[in-house]
């Protein structure tokens, strides 16, 4: 399993909370067309202005494609701040309690 991770910072914080529960609203029906993933997680931090999106992909080939798709979106709204880094990393352990 793959995880994609991205950051954001520098964002503003109530424009975070309003992209965070948009967000939360869409995942709902599940991923973007074209996005692959087994799970997703949005970890956000208004007060200082920063967002953490983790997504899982079950084999490389899944996670190249859903990569390639979310490149070219942006977050709703536009107070997220600036994307930092998109990181991909092996996922180790994995625990669903």
């Amino acid at each position: 399993m793959y995880a994609r991770v991205a950051r954001w910072e520098g964002g503003d914080p109530e424009a975070i909370k309003r992209s965070v529960a948009e967000i939360g609203s869409r995942a709902q029906s599940g991923p973007p067309e074209g996005v692959d993933s087994k799970g997703f997680l949005l970890l956000a931090d208004s007060e200082n202005g920063k967002t953490i999106a983790i997504g899982l992909f079950e084999t490389e080939d899944a996670y190249r494609r859903g990569d390639e798709v979310l490149d070219s979106m942006s977050p709703p709204g536009d107070g997220m701040g600036q994307r930092v880094a998109v990181e991909k990393y092996e996922v180790g352990v994995k625990v669903d309690l």
